[in-house]
């Protein structure tokens, strides 16, 4: 997550907006189509009502034991705190690129799972080198063209001036093997021969610590129409608890869901007490809060222009962006269930027969 001290950056709505997404929308469904095609095709499809099927089975795979794995590896030394733009960073995307290929999931750009942000979107004089965002894609059924995003931000703050690694276990290690985990999941429904109505976008974002940076390049230059994007379930920090929940490993805190549309905030809670009876927090979704968590994360970018979101977030604690922030002091089976809920989430948001809309 982005420091707190971290002046909040104003973005302006871009006046061309509207022109980008209609230019992007030809691309887009072109996009699709490419996706589509190398899946493959859907040779255990099953011709059924996505809305009654149980998705628990497919939850079920997404486990402490897994998430433990590879958060070890994700979050270890090797990785040098993933500073956007350095060699840590590259590893980071390497590792997150083979999940996919290993698991058959595809790629959302077609040749590579790469979007590049040059070094020329940072901040001017930064010295911040290219960096990369990962995006992996699982296509709908139904409603290909609608599209639900899952996002985590890769990047972490990297190797302090003492030279100890910031490892970022929590921030956002956590989020991305939740995502990857989430993935796991809906490509476990698809090989049984249940796929989502509506795509699946797997974002994995850079430089969020430089300013939501990643996902801000990524709504510029969209891989699909942010017009025909129904929500984003942003993962930043869901691996521990913060000191007003420690004694109740049974909570996440939820940002956001009310903010563009009541619809998803509804279906969020129906969610939650269908499947999971988490504690749903939402000290920080308050417009006065303080902390401005809302502005703080990768969500924001997408909320800002008009996308549904969910923010999923565990609060601070004493080793935020410090070099204490290592996977052994994770709660992996914590970690498993808050992803547990934003895949039923996802889930529900992708099958669903209306599309969630944005209030007016």
């Amino acid at each position: 997550m982005l420091l707190s001290k971290y002046k909040i950056i104003s973005f302006k709505y871009i006046q061309n907006m509207k022109m980008l997404m209609l230019s992007a929308t030809l691309a887009g469904s072109l996009m699709l189509t490419n996706c589509g095609s190398q899946m493959g095709t859907d040779d255990n499809a099953k011709n059924v009502d996505m809305t009654q099927v149980d998705p628990k089975p497919f939850a079920k795979t997404i486990t402490a034991e897994e998430a433990k794995e590879m958060l070890y590896t994700y979050a270890s030394d090797e990785f040098e705190g993933r500073e956007t733009g350095e060699p840590g960073q590259k590893k980071a995307v390497n590792y997150i690129r083979e999940f996919y290929k290993d698991h058959k999931i595809g790629s959302a750009m077609d040749s590579t799972y790469f979007q590049t942000v040059p070094a020329s979107f940072f901040k001017a004089g930064s010295g911040i080198k290219a960096s990369e965002n990962v995006a992996a894609f699982i296509k709908g059924s139904t409603k290909p063209n609608e599209i639900v995003v899952v996002s985590a931000h890769l990047d972490h703050i990297g190797i302090s001036p003492d030279g100890q690694i910031n490892n970022g276990a929590d921030d956002d290690g956590s989020g991305t093997v939740g995502v990857m985990e989430i993935a796991e999941a809906f490509q476990e429904a698809v090989k049984q021969g249940y796929r989502p109505q509506r795509s699946i976008l797997f974002l994995h974002v850079t430089g969020e610590e430089k300013g939501l940076v990643g996902s801000r390049y990524y709504v510029e230059h969209p891989i699909f129409p942010l017009d025909s994007t129904v929500a984003d379930l942003n993962i930043d920090m869901i691996g521990r608890q913060d000191a007003a929940h420690m004694d109740n490993e049974n909570y996440v805190y939820l940002i956001g869901s009310d903010k563009l549309s009541q619809g998803l905030n509804d279906l969020s809670e129906a969610t939650n007490k269908k499947y999971m009876n988490m504690d749903l927090d939402y000290k920080y979704n308050d417009d006065n809060d303080p902390n401005r968590f809302y502005y703080r994360s990768d969500h924001y970018n997408f909320a800002k222009n008009g996308v549904p979101i969910i923010f999923y977030f565990n609060g601070v604690h004493a080793d935020y962006h410090k070099p204490g922030d290592t996977p052994d002091k994770i709660n992996y089976p914590l970690l498993a269930k808050r992803a547990q809920l934003v895949f039923y989430t996802a889930w529900n948001v992708a099958n669903q027969e209306e599309r969630i809309m944005v209030d007016k």
